[in-house]
């Protein structure tokens, strides 16, 4: 059986996405533009929605189980007044239209104090989320009821400011998995008025801020995948910072890790260490992987670490 060509690029690329486009659409530009298969990314933008898709390059796929779990920041225009069917602007009109009137300060409270913290969200019926093996949308389009359940989603901050009657502008930080159709949909219930969501930016993904990202254009354009790899908006995999601590080991135990077996590394290397969980698995400026703390021995002044993904290549 013959062997996976390894992949020339290993790294992340912030992307910043034009509305029309699927995220599959840019994944497919970077693959040919970077000359590689192996690109995925941390997380879908609607084709309406624009702004940050992070792009995972090369052996950076691996770590996509780690990197979805990033907290974003979103932008967005709600138009009151009426809803759709699939809670944005791409919809069918649903139900009556109503006049909207401007909030009070005191409407406004509420509604940051109602959608801020931890809270049960229904995602919209028209969306990517599986149901038996199968997308949302897919069912919806066939005419297919289908019984959703609620998820609980988390929203560390919410702003909320009302341009004019009918438009309130929404800036969202929240953990992974929120939708922002959905916000724009309750509002509107919770106001009366009917609501869906006019516009979309994604601003930040984790500690990416979409001004480091390079323009779509840009990366359909580039003469060679040299340019794109040289140039500001390139993080190789070695540089990426994880959503969790890493610790630096030396080259015999950089040996063990990436075949497989425990390490042990002494605790005041690892002072950051206080539960058991992941951790980012370094040996200068190269990434090993990602371990799992097994053990903490506060008297050893030790921790040993388990291997559970290993991205370093083994020499032949």
């Amino acid at each position: 059986m013959s062997r996976r060509r390894p992949s020339r690029w290993n790294g992340l690329l912030p992307v910043y996405k034009k509305t029309g486009p699927t995220s599959h659409d840019i994944v497919d530009i970077a693959r040919r533009s970077l000359k590689e298969r192996r690109i995925g990314h941390t997380g879908t933008l609607d084709p309406m929605a624009e702004g940050l898709l992070l792009l995972c390059v090369g052996r950076t796929t691996r770590l996509q189980q780690y990197l979805l779990k990033w907290d974003k920041a979103y932008r967005g225009r709600v138009r009151l007044g009426w809803e759709t069917d699939t809670y944005d602007a791409e919809g069918e009109r649903v139900g009556n239209t109503v006049q909207p009137e401007t909030l009070s300060h005191d409407q406004i409270y509420e509604l940051v104090e109602k959608f801020s913290g931890s809270f049960d969200q229904m995602p919209p019926v028209y969306s990517a989320k599986k149901v038996g093996g199968k997308k949302l949308y897919e069912l919806a389009r066939k005419g297919q009821d289908v019984e959703i359940t609620p998820k609980k989603v988390q929203v560390h901050s919410l702003r909320l400011h009302q341009e004019d009657t009918e438009n309130l502008v929404v800036e969202v930080e929240t953990e992974s998995g929120f939708y922002v159709r959905s916000l724009a949909h309750d509002i509107g219930q919770e106001l009366g008025w009917g609501a869906h969501l006019r516009r979309l930016e994604r601003t930040r993904i984790g500690p990416f801020r979409v001004e480091e990202a390079i323009s779509q254009d840009e990366l359909e354009k580039a003469p060679n995948p040299e340019s794109i790899i040289e140039g500001p908006h390139w993080i190789p995999l070695g540089k990426i910072p994880l959503p969790f601590p890493s610790v630096d080991i030396n080259p015999t135990a950089g040996a063990r890790f990436i075949h497989g077996q425990e390490v042990v590394v002494l605790r005041s290397e690892a002072e950051i260490f206080e539960d058991k969980g992941p951790v980012a698995v370094r040996k200068g400026d190269e990434l090993l992987g990602i371990g799992e703390v097994i053990s903490i021995i506060a008297r050893g002044r030790t921790i040993t670490i388990r291997p559970s993904l290993v991205l370093a290549e083994q020499s032949s």
